[in-house]
Formats: C-alpha cells, structure tokens, sequence
C-alpha cells in the first residue's frame, strides 16, 4: 500500500554485461556449402539465415528492455530495489536547503486532545493566544515532504516496533510521533501506555501501544549515550560522577530488538549539565580532566557508532540519528527568552554547537547503515515555536524545548518521509 506522493531519491546505479556475437562467416563459404544437417534434412545456409533474422528481431528488442529498465531503477529507486538491497552504506537524509512557507492545513493535530504530550508543552493549553507558529510547513528546496496520512502510516508500521533514544528533545518528538499516529485511530482508547505511567522526564523507559496495529513506540532516556558512573577511587574532590565514553549506555541492550532507532543527543554536553555539577570523562580506568567538551563527544560518538555495527541487525532495523535542535535564548547565561512572532531564516545556529557535523562526519564512514536526519538549520530559524513562557511552569522561560504541535511534527514527517519509502517488512 503506498501512503506517499513521492519517496526519497537515493541514487542508484545498475550494470550490464553483454557478450559480443560470435562471427558466423562469411556469406561467400555458405553459398559453396551444399551440405544438408544430416539429422533433419535442412539447408545449414537456410538454418544460419533463420537465425541471423531472430538476432535481427529479439537483438534491439532485448536492447530497448534494458534501457527501460535502467531508466525505471534510476527515475523510482525506492521501488527498484527493497531496503536490504540499499543498506550498503550509511545515507544522509538532507533536506537542509529549503524554506518555511504558510500552510493552514497544519496543524494536524489538537494537543489538548492527545493524551501524550506534557503538559509543558502544551502552549495553547497553557494560555499561549497566537496561532502562527502553527501555520508553516518545511519546503525542502530539492525534496517534497510527502504530505501526512496517519491512516496509511499506521497500516505501514503494523506490527512493528519504534525507539526513540536521547534526552528531552527526543522525548518531544516521541510525544509528536504519538500524537500524529492518533489522528488515525478511531478507538483512542486503544493507544495507552503499557504500565499507565504519566509522562515525566525522570522516567527512564516508556511504551505507548496501539493494540489495533500491534505497534509499539518507545521512548528511552539517555542523555549523553555513553554510560554515566561513579567517580574513580582516589579521584580529585571536585568529581562526584563520570561519563564513560567507551562505554555505550547499560540500558542499550534493550534497544537493540526493534525495526527502527531513533538517536539523538547534544544538549546535555555543556559545561552546566557536566564540569559544574562535578562530572568528567573517562576512558578505560582514567579520567580525563582535561578533556574538552567537543573531543568527548565525538569518543562518545564513536563509541555510538561502533556500538551500532556490533549489536544492530541492520536486516532488521533501520538506525537514524537526528542532528542538535538549536535554541533562542537572547542571553543564555541570565535564561533570558525571547519568542519571536515568525520565522527568522537568517538565523546563525552554526556557532551554537559544532555537535552536528561531528556525528554528520562519523555517521559518513560507518559501515553498518545509518540515516541522518539533519534538522539543525530547518529548526534553526524557528525561534517563534518554543514553549517561553507558556509552560507549566509559569516562572521558567524555556527557549530550548518546542511547543506541540509544532516544529517536532515535521522532524518526523521527514522521519517518515525516509522510513517509509522503502520497503519495512
């Protein structure tokens, strides 16, 4: 069943071989033969004529099936050739050139009728008036987004299992995955989380099922990856805890079994989430208190992507790692939050975190395939999306976390958008 417009347009290439004909002589020695096939009687000149015509006839016919078929492979790779058959290598799903342009369809879904989004994302339940921020839709400059059918989506992902990994921004975008499948259930009571717990932060795991679809969709919290410890013995006073960066995550064995993985991390490595609350890095026994913040993040990385070559069934599951989610704070340092009331597409989000060409560049050598999804410059100019002031707490002005519905909606259309256009069973 298809569910999109268009699918994504990796390029393919096809070959083919052919054997040059053998020559079958000159027509000059066949005329002095006079010879008969001794088995049925017939002219071996009038043999070799039968077949030189069907050469002549099947030759260009056979010719013109292969440019067709090459044409086809090229113009709809997606349909050519199934998923297993494309995971030879590590792809970067790019749809950072591109626009904001208005679009009244959207939203597409009501927050305050999904049961799964906090509510401190929730701005139109906490009293935020204006609507605009919900009125754009990403234009990709060389891509169309196939546009959004929950009903066909959901039939897609029957039976399958969804994990989202990494901090509070991937736990933004499992609420949105929610939400947007829920447009498609008519019996909301069959989606639920399976031990009825309330979405927190402090949770480490949560599992919402939609027991029509036989679909699970995960949210795991790991902040950093890599598996946080107890300070060394004999350690300086000033560490109380360490990140082990050869170490991925102990809960990362529960990941594993799934049909697609969804990573994400970066906020959290900054001098206030690490160095000021006394934790440092390690590698293998011995700290490292010197280290900086970038070199440990890209150990931590690879550390990640090695993880994925030895423990991921890349038959089975699709891996993603979605890119750094810029803020807009106007002076980080005081928490001070300004919204803007529209999109600003001059936007500088490159100096804010070096964190998405690193991963970018380790996901480009990986041999086990891994999609990026580079949403860092497409969020980057939407600084009028962010919760502010209208959280949950109404003291807090948050300029880092998104409203719902909103900017995480469209990074899993693209989710979707790349999931879906090959073949998922």
């Amino acid at each position: 069943m298809k569910i999109f417009s268009s699918g994504s347009a990796f390029s393919r290439s096809v070959s083919s071989n052919r054997k040059n004909a053998a020559p079958v002589g000159s027509p000059k020695e066949f005329l002095h033969k006079d010879n008969l096939d001794n088995s049925n009687g017939i002219r071996r000149d009038s043999l070799i004529s039968r077949k030189l015509c069907i050469l002549v006839i099947i030759g260009p016919l056979i010719t013109f099936y292969i440019g067709i078929s090459c044409g086809y492979l090229y113009v709809f790779p997606s349909l050519g050739l199934g998923y297993h058959e494309q995971a030879a290598s590590s792809r970067i799903f790019d749809v950072v050139d591109g626009s904001w342009v208005s679009d009244y369809s959207y939203p597409l879904y009501n927050s305050s009728e999904c049961p799964f989004v906090e509510q401190g994302f929730n701005c139109l339940g906490n009293g935020r008036k204006d609507k605009d921020y919900l009125r754009w839709r990403w234009k990709p400059k060389d891509y169309d987004i196939p546009k959004f059918n929950a009903s066909n989506v959901l039939e897609r992902l029957r039976g399958k299992r969804i994990v989202f990994v990494g901090d509070s921004m991937s736990r933004t975008q499992w609420e949105s995955f929610i939400c947007l499948l829920m447009v498609g259930v008519e019996d909301k009571t069959s989606v639920y989380e399976v031990k009825g717990r309330n979405i927190t932060k402090i949770i480490r795991h949560l599992v919402v099922r939609f027991r029509s679809f036989n679909l699970s969709v995960e949210f795991y919290r790991s902040v950093f990856l890599v598996q946080p410890g107890i300070a060394p013995k004999h350690s300086p006073k000033r560490v109380k805890s360490t990140l082990k960066l050869d170490k991925l995550d102990d809960i990362s064995k529960e990941w594993i079994d799934s049909d697609a993985i969804i990573f994400n991390s970066g906020h959290w490595w900054i001098p206030s989430k690490l160095y000021e609350t006394g934790c440092y890095f390690q590698l293998g026994g011995s700290l490292k208190l010197g280290m900086s913040i970038p070199s440990a993040y890209k150990i931590a990385m690879s550390t990640w992507a090695s993880w994925v070559k030895t423990s991921v069934n890349s038959t089975r599951t699709r891996v993603f790692f979605r890119t750094f989610e810029p803020s807009h704070w106007s002076n980080e340092s005081t928490a001070h939050c300004t919204v803007m009331q529209f999109p600003e597409p001059d936007y500088d989000y490159k100096q804010q975190s070096p964190f998405s060409d690193m991963v970018t560049d380790i996901v480009k050598k990986m041999r086990i395939p891994a999609t990026m999804l580079r949403i860092t410059s497409m969020s980057a100019s939407r600084g009028d999306a962010h919760v502010g002031n209208w959280s949950d707490r109404k003291s807090f002005a948050d300029c880092s976390h998104w409203c719902l519905p909103g900017v995480p909606d469209f990074w899993n259309e693209i989710l979707l958008s790349s999931l879906l256009s090959h073949k998922t069973g």
